[in-house]
């Protein structure tokens, strides 16, 4: 099924991003307004013909949160009012996961929620990036393309390969995608067990893996005050980690994270542009996801298979 001319719109939270994916797809960014009112209300309007086109809005849920889902969601809105024939939400990265489950009585799972609001502005399909849970993918009755950033981590990590890493995953639940990366480099597994005392305060509590001597990276999908990486990493250190390196999808980093990193208890934290970055003269490395995202879309426009995408070079 042909769903017409390809066509990237961008809102306004990460915009550089947007651009760089239409250089690698070779279309111009599409021409819309999105700006807002005095009142602070959201106005859109696409300023060019989509009628019967495959439309793609590239927004990353990035703080402030509430302000880009509904940039989001009033774009997608004046997508589906202007005839285009599909429209994919592209989020680099997927605000609110994190509340995935109720975890406690009385409290939301407001990651289905945003999934709702998604289908029922007009959505037909969602490319995601390292969701932080799996099931996000079937909180959508739409398809789910989920992409991963290994491919480009690896790329840039593999220089680092010796026998003496050790990959770390500073939490629990991190587990399943570390042994991904340590079968990747074929280096050791270890973990830390943690306990979170408040929002930004973090205890790690004891750390498994062979740790002594060696090079420790410490692998998470997003850190936002770098507490559960630099509680991770002051273990390591203390159980004799020749060097520690983070590699974080997402780092939607605030003031307190920046402190954090400044202290030097991380030697780099690597991470992606899927929202905007600035490192601060910090050993912080921003790796460009605009290929593998625009790779994806290619082959969404085209009805080809995105699986290869999850192949790393020489792996």
């Amino acid at each position: 099924m042909n769903f017409g001319e390809l066509k990237i719109f961008s809102g306004n939270s990460n915009r550089p991003l947007a651009e760089d994916i239409c250089k690698f797809v070779g279309v111009p960014l599409g021409e819309a307004s999105v700006t807002a009112f005095p009142d602070d209300e959201t106005f859109v309007k696409i300023n060019e013909n989509i009628r019967g086109q495959d439309v793609f809005i590239v927004q990353s849920t990035c703080p402030p949160a509430n302000h880009h889902i509904m940039e989001l969601l009033i774009m997608i809105d004046a997508a589906r009012r202007a005839s285009a024939r599909r429209i994919t939400a592209v989020l680099p990265f997927y605000g609110y996961a994190r509340q995935d489950r109720k975890d406690q009585p009385r409290v939301p799972i407001t990651a289905k929620l945003v999934a709702n609001l998604l289908v029922a502005a007009g959505a037909n399909r969602v490319l995601a990036m390292d969701l932080h849970a799996q099931q996000i993918q079937g909180f959508f009755d739409i398809p789910v393309d989920h992409l991963y950033a290994s491919p480009v981590f690896y790329e840039y990590l593999k220089k680092f390969k010796s026998d003496r890493m050790v990959v770390v995953s500073p939490d629990l639940g991190g587990v399943k995608m570390s042994a991904a990366y340590a079968d990747m480099f074929g280096s050791g597994l270890g973990f830390v067990a943690k306990r979170r005392t408040n929002s930004t305060t973090v205890e790690a509590i004891s750390i498994v893996g062979d740790i002594d001597g060696n090079d420790v990276l410490l692998i998470d999908d997003m850190t936002e005050t770098a507490g559960t990486l630099i509680g991770a990493a002051k273990l390591a250190r203390e159980h004799g980690a020749r060097s520690v390196r983070a590699a974080v999808s997402h780092a939607v980093l605030n003031e307190i994270a920046f402190k954090r990193l400044a202290d030097g208890v991380i030697d780099e934290l690597i991470t992606t542009n899927s929202v905007p970055v600035k490192p601060r003269n910090l050993p912080i490395t921003v790796l460009n996801v605009a290929e593998l995202l625009g790779q994806a879309i290619v082959r969404i426009n085209r009805n080809e298979s995105v699986t290869s995408l999850f192949r790393i070079k020489g792996f």
